[in-house]
């Protein structure tokens, strides 16, 4: 953030000034935040539970963290580190019994070590303020080509991860642990790094409160779809048409990539910079582009797949699976960590996760494939996944004030500049559009029952499809529910019978509109 400007190779945004520091709330971390007796006593009592299973301790190393401290235990010769491994969920247990604290984490053999890490939260924990990590620096120096400063370790060390490489990132854990605060500190690291020409956003916010301080930024850094208005998208239908733009605008680069022989958008930024920046077509127009990342967030992710269902899942899975070459990234939030909402394909493709706290152990399952966010403390107490490792970090605070006064600063540079006037465009989405009802089909139903419509958006409100539904809802015979339950079957609304399984229901809550429109 010490870097007065960039340099910008499309020309358009002058001289275009970073954020600096002091725009940003100086909150001071203490790295002594857990004194001396505190230390000890939590060793004692480490000593005195692992001696209840037959562990002796040679040495207990400490590495303070801003809310949760690392105890690395160095055990005595002799003692297997498979027995205590075998032993953790107990040893945990009682560790937290001890200490009266939760979210304690054993970790047997730590990674890379001959030894035990046992993670327990501090008395008296602190936030990690977001100037703090911006200024470190890990974050000034990271050469990432999209760097995210995601917070402290329980070592109290800056944890900057590249966006490129993972290349798309899961986030969910329950209500108010931090979730929107780290899709907050992602967006601040990028802006405060990357410049207007270097990067572009796709946020969709269907709770339509979280992304709106951005909105003032649109002119600069936002990628928008053609026709709409507003920039941050809200409901339903204008995320299935980004996302579908943004399969476009994938499709578009990897021809250019193919007709000018490169493989990825490095390849592509550095060509057009040595030779293809003076190619012109024959109406004597630039032909090629620079091309800058775009980035695409969802929060409440939930409310799009249990709305949409496969209008959504569909583009972004091609989205997730091919776009990772030419510069475009999802980050996509939920606090339903189910298997409908974070289903298999997503999870395949979504290879960076970040949990935070949760209820039970099946939901850290299926955040990061493995349990351990369960015991998490909240408060920005998180575990970030990738290629197998897991790492405990402190979510960076970021407040509204502090985002407000970075929009402010940015915005002010635009209404000086006159340069630049609009925001980047995507593609019109080319081909049909999967949805609203494409594999219905009323044309051959005969007689059509006058509930039909009333029942069809029972069913599917409702996602189960029963005949005794219809018939508590609509007082009627068994013989007529089973007639429109036919009907709707052979219309391709619901699926075939299946013994006493309920019917599968095909089509979405925004079909209905469109299906008796």
């Amino acid at each position: 953030m010490e870097q007065s400007s960039f340099n910008d190779p499309t020309g358009e945004y002058g001289q275009y000034n970073f954020p600096t520091l002091d725009l940003l709330k100086g909150i001071k971390m203490d790295p002594n935040c857990v004194d001396l007796q505190e230390q000890e006593e939590n060793k004692e009592r480490i000593r005195e539970v692992l001696s209840n299973y037959s562990v002796e301790v040679k040495e207990i190393i400490v590495h303070i963290g801003p809310a949760v401290s690392l105890y690395e235990i160095v055990p005595q010769k002799g003692v297997r580190i498979s027995k205590i491994r075998n032993l953790s969920h107990d040893i945990t247990d009682e560790i937290c019994l001890s200490l009266a604290a939760l979210g304690v984490r054993v970790i047997a053999p730590m990674p890379g070590k001959g030894t035990i890490g046992i993670e327990i939260p501090n008395r008296v924990p602190q936030v990690v303020p977001i100037r703090e990590v911006l200024g470190s620096m890990a974050f000034q120096e990271s050469t990432a080509k999209l760097p995210m400063c995601l917070g402290c370790t329980v070592d109290n060390e800056i944890f900057v991860a590249d966006l490129t490489t993972m290349p798309h990132l899961l986030v969910a854990g329950a209500t108010a642990k931090g979730k929107s605060v780290c899709l907050n500190a992602i967006i601040t690291s990028l802006l405060c790094k990357k410049g207007p020409s270097e990067l572009k956003f796709v946020l969709i916010d269907p709770k339509r409160v979280e992304f709106g301080v951005y909105s003032d930024l649109e002119k600069y850094y936002f990628a928008k779809v053609p026709g709409e208005g507003k920039a941050i998208i809200s409901d339903t239908e204008r995320a299935i048409k980004a996302l579908n733009c943004l399969v476009q605008e994938m499709e578009n680069r990897y021809s250019v990539f193919e007709e000018v022989r490169v493989r990825n958008m490095s390849e592509y930024n550095l060509k057009w910079f040595s030779n293809l920046r003076e190619v012109c077509d024959e109406n004597g127009e630039k032909k090629y582009h620079y091309m800058p990342y775009i980035v695409c967030i969802i929060d409440e992710f939930s409310d799009l797949i249990l709305t949409a269902g496969k209008m959504v899942e569909d583009p972004l899975v091609s989205i997730a699976q091919k776009a990772r070459a030419v510069g475009i990234h999802m980050i996509i939030a939920t606090q339903r960590p189910s298997s409908k909402v974070i289903t298999g394909l997503i999870k395949g493709n979504f290879p960076g996760r970040i949990a935070f706290a949760v209820a039970q152990r099946s939901d850290s399952q299926i955040i990061i494939d493995r349990p351990g966010a369960q015991q998490l403390i909240g408060q920005g107490d998180m575990l970030f996944s990738i290629d197998g490792g897991v790492t405990r970090l402190q979510c960076p605070l970021v407040e509204t004030p502090d985002i407000i006064n970075i929009c402010d600063y940015i915005k002010e540079q635009e209404d000086s500049d006159i340069g630049h006037m609009e925001p980047y465009t995507l593609p019109g989405h080319v081909g049909k559009v999967e949805g609203a009802g494409s594999g219905v089909n009323m044309g051959g139903i005969k007689d059509i029952d006058p509930l039909f419509e009333d029942a069809v958006r029972i069913i599917v409100m409702g996602n189960t499809a029963s005949s005794s539904s219809l018939q508590r809802r609509f007082e009627i015979g068994y013989n007529r529910a089973n007639r429109l339950m036919d009907q709707m079957e052979q219309a391709g609304i619901v699926g075939p019978a299946q013994g006493s399984k309920p019917r599968q229901v095909l089509l979405s809550p925004m079909d209905i509109d469109k299906l008796f429109r």
